[in-house]
């Protein structure tokens, strides 16, 4: 299964880096207020889209990200302290009366 993932990163690779190059040919880039970028190779406004699209998208799915491992923070410490709390002795006093009772014998 590993050499399966190997190979299909492999094969994805070749497919960006064929697009890529295939796509090096001088672009303009229009910016507001009319501010022009002329004879950007067009793979490199692409790589520029592409890490603005990683880091948006990072920063969109941060919250959940945070608040899930909050909460698996907070359950990791109820499991710690429910385990002490069964590793602890009981006190005596605190027996059920199933464990303590006897059977009377008839008289």
């Amino acid at each position: 299964m590993r050499y399966l993932v190997w190979i299909l990163r492999l094969v994805v690779f070749v497919v960006v880096l064929m697009f890529a190059l295939k796509n090096t040919g001088p672009v303009d880039v229009n910016f507001f207020a009319d501010h022009v970028a002329t004879g950007v190779p067009l793979i490199i406004v692409m790589l520029v889209v592409f890490i603005l699209g990683v880091v948006f998208g990072f920063l969109v799915v941060m919250p959940a990200i945070v608040r899930k491992r909050r909460e698996a923070a907070r359950l990791r410490r109820d499991i710690a302290r429910l385990e002490e709390q069964l590793r602890l002795p009981r006190n005596p006093t605190e027996m059920s009366t199933a464990e303590t009772a006897t059977p009377l014998a008839p008289l």
